[in-house]
């Protein structure tokens, strides 16, 4: 029989090997003799990229599960609430045009088709706007709770905008002080192999030569276990998504209470769009575009007229911006014998949806939850695992292209090879086909746990003018009473909301406060 699975070695650091790390150690009891050891390996030298910013909800469940209080990761990663994504200028390029993808489902997502009632009563509002209550309260800057609300509990789905630097750090610290994970920094100088091609040890400069029974890749782009010793290669999406390049900054605030953004602004422009993140001290932005379409200059002049055209900005004159490249696509395995990736050693796509922490808290679940028990099973855990993210990853394809192939931009060949017939996949060619006489819905999505559940689709779908001819024996009259109820439902909520919630800024200075207090008493 095959001995049991007791030592898990998490290669290398950042917001995916912490992740993963608190992840196991939470949920096997990595602080007890009995639990599993979970020991995190990191070079000294080598710096994370650090600005992977925005989460999607599943992250208040995380942390919630590694023991983590909300105030403490507010305060200390400089954290503030996101309730989605806000779109300006993707439809026509105006910038006064824009629609959102918001966190929560519509008012009546389950019980109801709202599209034809919407298309037929209240296609002068968005669609967003018309069944859920979030893009109002992003256009007035309010924070998703109030200040008595539990840790992690909502009046309206939200998720978090983070300083990644600092999130590493504070799960670091956790990870070692609270869940019991062994931390070496060192360099890995080799990786050894056993007589069936497992991985059996890594040779380090100073600890020598460290055994496992399940090495984790997280070593960022350069995929060394995955990718160098492995040899899986990366399935390159460029074809699809042409973005490879991106500049970022950091970019304070003009004055200390300038509003923070409910939402992740996405601002497209001619070779790209622009990120804009809101933090309590700082705004991380960054300009998204294709190295075949534009060059590094270009795209740094377009992200410095975009951060000075802001009243919040403070001068960028003198900011650094920081240029990045990767080659969007993901491996065409993930778990490899004894070894798998996750991060963007698993792959990477451009962050349009912020799927990247996303995806790292989905792999290190799946771990957790399907840890093999020993080596002879652990064969078919992986097979189970490799089919659940190449289908996770062809969906985050597939949802990031929707965005571009409903424009009616044609002002730069970038925007028009977007909607290059061949540059979109087949498969959601037929579903853009299909959604011309139904809504997106449950059946086109099967599986249970979905990466984006159909209403997300039909946020993008509707916010760039997209019009569905719903049969009219689909959508009988009663049914739009059905509607009516719910449309009506969700302006009450917005009256509601928006005069009880306080700003983002408000509960996220207050947080902060309390849990300051908290720690000197």
């Amino acid at each position: 029989m095959s001995k049991p699975l007791k030592d898990i070695l998490v290669v290398g650091g950042g917001t995916a090997g912490w992740l993963t790390a608190a992840v196991l150690a939470a949920g096997h009891n990595a602080r007890l003799e009995s639990g599993v050891r979970v020991t995190l390996i990191e070079s000294p030298d080598v710096s994370t990229i650090g600005v992977g910013e925005g989460t999607w909800p599943s992250m208040r469940d995380t942390l919630s599960r590694i023991g983590v209080s909300e105030g403490d990761f507010i305060r200390e990663c400089s954290a503030s609430f996101k309730q989605g994504s806000k779109f300006v200028g993707w439809r026509t390029g105006n910038d006064a045009e824009f629609y959102y993808h918001p966190f929560s489902l519509p008012q009546g997502y389950l019980h109801a088709n709202l599209v034809p009632y919407w298309q037929a009563e209240h296609a002068n509002i968005s669609f967003a706007s018309a069944f859920c209550s979030q893009e109002a309260l992003c256009q007035l800057g309010k924070a998703p709770k109030q200040a008595e609300t539990p840790d992690f509990a909502a009046v309206v789905n939200y998720a978090y905008h983070l300083d990644a630097g600092k999130f590493a750090t504070f799960l670091q610290q956790h990870c070692t002080q609270k869940l019991g994970v062994r931390h070496v920094l060192d360099h890995v100088a080799g990786v050894n192999s056993a007589e069936n091609g497992d991985i059996a040890s890594l040779s380090t400069r100073e600890y020598g030569d460290m055994q496992a029974d399940l090495f984790i890749d997280c070593t960022g782009a350069a995929s060394l276990l995955l990718g160098k010793h492995y040899g899986v290669p990366l399935v390159s999406q460029k074809q699809v998504l042409f973005n490879d390049r991106a500049i970022a900054m950091q970019v304070p605030y003009a004055r200390d209470n300038d509003p923070i953004s409910s939402a992740t602004v996405a601002t497209a422009r001619s070779d790209g769009w622009v990120w804009d993140i809101g933090l309590p001290t700082r705004r991380g932005i960054g300009y998204v575009y294709s190295g075949d379409h534009a060059t590094d200059d270009q795209a740094e002049q377009v992200l410095r007229e975009y951060v000075q055209s802001d009243p919040r900005s403070a001068s960028s004159a003198d900011l650094a911006a920081r240029r990045l490249q990767f080659n969007p696509g993901f491996r065409r395995e993930f778990w490899h014998r004894n070894c798998v990736a996750v991060g963007m050693s698993a792959g990477f796509i451009e962050p349009l949806e912020a799927s990247a922490i996303a995806l790292v808290e989905l792999s290190a679940a799946m771990i957790r939850d399907e840890l093999p028990a020993n080596r002879g099973v652990m064969d078919t855990v992986a097979k189970r695992f490799n089919a659940r993210f190449n289908y996770r990853w062809e969906r985050v394809i597939e949802f990031l292209k929707l965005h571009y192939v409903l424009t009616e931009r044609t002002d730069s060949a970038y925007w028009r090879d977007h909607c290059v017939r061949e540059s979109i996949p087949d498969r959601l060619s037929q579903l853009i086909e299909l959604w011309r006489y139904h809504p997106p819905s449950r059946h086109d999505f099967v599986q249970t746990d979905e990466i984006f559940p159909s209403a997300s689709y039909q946020y993008v779908l509707y916010g760039m003018g997209y019009m569905t001819e719903s049969r009219a024996t689909s959508c009988p009259r009663d049914s739009f009473e059905v509607a009516r109820k719910f449309f009506r439902e969700n302006e009450i909520q917005i009256a509601k909301q928006s005069n009880g919630l306080p700003s983002n800024r408000e509960l996220i200075d207050y947080l902060a406060e309390l849990t300051r207090h908290g720690a000197t008493e």
